[in-house]
């Protein structure tokens, strides 16, 4: 939720109401929502829907309906079309799709700004920094937030009020066979940064999925490829 409302603010919005979903708002017809809250309530004048858009009890609510009721409470209906990109329909699933595949790229197109996940950097076991790639482990805020698919990222890290490039493993940490304190372990270097944040919260923005998560047959293999990883991630931000 606080995420939500942080977009919202970046958007411009002005107001906000958050209503609890409770059982008893869950049994409300769509005569009910639309008089009770919207206009009795709030006294909306000007509202806005998408075009899918349902409401009140078992999704007995749509577009057309809302029309009706606008004319009986004298207040203005805008339906969002379908938005479209590479000539495909934008949803909530789509998204979600995409993110699931790991590519955070498209996810970007489709929401039109970047993936972002919360996280309370922990301490781990150090790897990172014996191979001259000091991470940060990273546990998300929410468990409910959607992890994008295993492999390393390019990301934008938030900290303290300042950005920084990043790479960003999730996985499973194949050529230690690393034990992980979360179902998947997230661990974010930050380029040319140094310092304790351990306890620190901090956002990571994904740009760009570089490679699947691979087990190397030493960690000279692996260090040789974080290099290049490294490189890859400056020229995205340069």
């Amino acid at each position: 939720m606080t995420e939500r409302i942080q977009l919202l603010e970046e958007a411009g919005l002005q107001h906000l109401i958050v209503f609890p979903f409770t059982l008893e708002f869950s049994r409300k017809s769509a005569l009910e929502y639309v008089r009770d809250l919207l206009v009795n309530a709030i006294g909306v004048k000007y509202l806005v829907v998408g075009y899918d858009h349902h409401f009140g009890r078992n999704r007995e609510g749509d577009i057309d309906l809302l029309r009706d009721y606008a004319e009986t409470f004298a207040f203005q209906v805008e339906e969002i079309a379908a938005q479209t990109l590479e000539e495909v329909n934008i949803s909530s699933t789509k998204v979600r799709n995409a993110i699931k595949d790991g590519d955070v790229a498209a996810a970007e197109r489709y929401l039109g700004y970047a993936y972002r996940l919360a996280g309370l950097v922990v301490e781990g076991e150090g790897r990172g920094r014996q191979l001259g790639f000091p991470t940060a482990n990273v546990i998300p805020l929410s468990q409910e937030k959607l992890v994008p698919a295993v492999g390393v990222y390019a990301v934008e890290v938030l900290m303290q009020g300042e950005s920084y490039p990043a790479m960003l493993n999730i996985g499973h940490k194949p050529t230690f066979h690393g034990e992980v304190e979360w179902p998947l372990g997230l661990e974010v270097h930050i380029i040319d940064w140094t310092g304790d944040i351990y306890g620190k919260e901090l956002e990571i923005r994904f740009k760009e999925r570089l490679r699947p998560e691979t087990a190397f047959d030493s960690p000279d293999e692996l260090k040789d490829q974080l290099a290049k990883d490294r490189l890859t991630v400056l020229r995205l931000f340069a």
